[in-house]
């Protein structure tokens, strides 16, 4: 489990594909969940986040290896939403380095 104590949803599997941003978050204020977790840098800036009751943590990137690694800051922030209630947070989650194949060795001959 990526992000213990915590049950994660995609918007997806809540059956909200065809929502706009601020009806999935309206949605998720609904049903009950404590925040939303996007790498929609955007969102902020399209959506007026006064009076939500859903923390918002906007991450740097939607790049599967790089948020396996920053799990545990995702984690920390959310946890940190979770005991002051509503909040935007941005994480800046650093990619891992890139390890490069060696090249085969040459052939013979």
């Amino acid at each position: 489990m990526l992000l213990p104590g915590h049950d994660v949803k995609s918007a997806a599997e809540m059956g909200w594909s065809e929502l706009t941003n601020g009806e999935i978050m309206a949605a998720a204020e609904r049903d009950g969940f404590d925040a939303m977790v996007t790498a929609d840098r955007n969102l902020v800036y399209q959506q007026n986040l006064a009076g939500r009751k859903l923390g918002l943590v906007v991450l740097s990137t939607n790049h599967w290896p790089t948020l396996e690694t920053g799990a545990d800051r995702v984690l920390q922030v959310l946890q940190s939403l979770r005991a002051v209630g509503a909040g935007y947070i941005e994480v800046s989650l650093p990619r891992p380095k890139l390890r490069r194949k060696k090249p085969p060795a040459p052939k013979p001959g």
